[in-house]
């Protein structure tokens, strides 16, 4: 009797170490639907990728969805260069609640961002400390702009003119207003619509 008993609690133990990564996988089950509603509600405008100024590893925009985004235009030899540190002071006070800012180094205007990738991000971080995230020198203006550029410009009807015009879009993917160079990062203007659309 004793023996049987014996039999059945180690066929038991037996069983129920088998079910252990079943019941884990079931329990893990439905992360997966979540992942792919999440990459669902990714806004068609942020469906690109962009290789990253620092080592040029591809990002995915859709990384961003749910943000409120800030997209800029940068170079590192122009009279609007100082806005980095505006940009950056932005950037650390909103990005707790949803800011991020995005850069997009180009050489459209007037040859001002001449360097390679390792030296703009260089420039960035060591005259302004910038961290918000870059990515790599790209054509923004003109008849062939990066795609995100493309929609940006379609849905304002305003091409950059400048090095650091800006495009605020909303967290669903809506692109809310643009704003030209001159438009500073603590101008109350743009401060008030990165406000307005933080608390949307």
């Amino acid at each position: 009797m004793t023996n049987n008993f014996a039999k059945l609690s180690l066929v038991s133990a037996l069983t129920m170490l088998g079910a252990a990564p079943a019941l884990a996988q079931t329990a893990a089950a439905p992360a997966a639907p979540a992942a792919a509603a999440s990459a669902g509600s990714c806004p068609a405008i942020l469906k690109h990728s962009f290789n990253r100024l620092q080592d040029e590893a591809p990002q995915d925009l859709c990384q961003y969805a749910g943000k409120v985004i800030l997209v800029v235009n940068t170079a590192s030899y122009c009279g609007f260069t100082n806005q980095y540190e505006g940009l950056e002071a932005m950037y650390a006070k909103y990005g707790s609640k949803g800011l991020v800012v995005l850069g997009f180094p180009s050489n459209d205007f007037g040859k001002q961002e001449p360097g390679n990738g390792k030296e703009i991000a260089d420039f960035c971080y060591n005259t302004y400390g910038v961290k918000f995230p870059m990515f790599t020198k790209s054509v923004v203006s003109g008849p062939n702009p990066n795609p995100l550029y493309v929609s940006l410009i379609k849905s304002t009807g305003k091409t950059p003119a400048w090095n650091f015009h800006k495009y605020l879009i909303d967290r669903n993917g809506k692109v809310l207003e643009s704003f030209p160079s001159k438009v500073t990062p603590s101008d109350k203007q743009l401060v008030g619509a990165v406000e307005k659309a933080l608390a949307m």
